[in-house]
C-alpha cells in the first residue's frame, strides 16, 4: 500500500468534527475524544480538534455518546474557545481550580 492510500485510510477512521449551536440554547458536538471536566458554568471536552472549553449558565449535559463521540449540552451558552498548544496550559490551570 502506497502513502496516498495511507492518508485516505487515517482520513477516513478519524472522526468528523461539527459543532452546532441552537438558539444559544442547545449545543450538539461530535468529535468528542473526551469529557474532561463539567459542571453547570464550564465543560472541558478533548475533541478531534484539541480541547474545547465551553461556558455558560445552567449547563447541563443532555446526551453522552461515546462509542460514537457525540456530546450535547443544554444552558445558555456564553462561549466557545479552542485551547491551542501553547494553550494546553490553560487546560492544566484548569484542572488544579478543580481539584484543590
Amino acid at each position: 500500500m502506497n502513502r496516498y492510500h495511507k492518508e485516505i485510510r487515517n482520513h477516513h477512521t478519524e472522526k468528523e468534527h461539527i459543532v452546532k449551536l441552537n438558539q444559544r440554547k442547545i449545543l450538539e458536538i461530535t468529535g468528542v475524544k473526551e469529557v474532561d471536566s463539567f459542571d453547570n458554568e464550564e465543560f472541558l471536552l478533548q475533541t478531534v480538534m484539541g480541547y474545547l472549553v465551553i461556558r455558560g449558565q445552567h449547563l447541563q449535559l443532555k446526551n453522552l455518546d461515546v462509542t460514537e463521540g457525540i456530546v450535547s449540552i443544554k444552558g445558555k451558552i456564553y462561549e466557545l474557545t479552542y485551547l491551542d498548544d501553547e494553550g494546553q496550559g490553560k487546560a492544566k490551570g484548569i484542572f488544579s481550580k478543580l481539584f484543590r
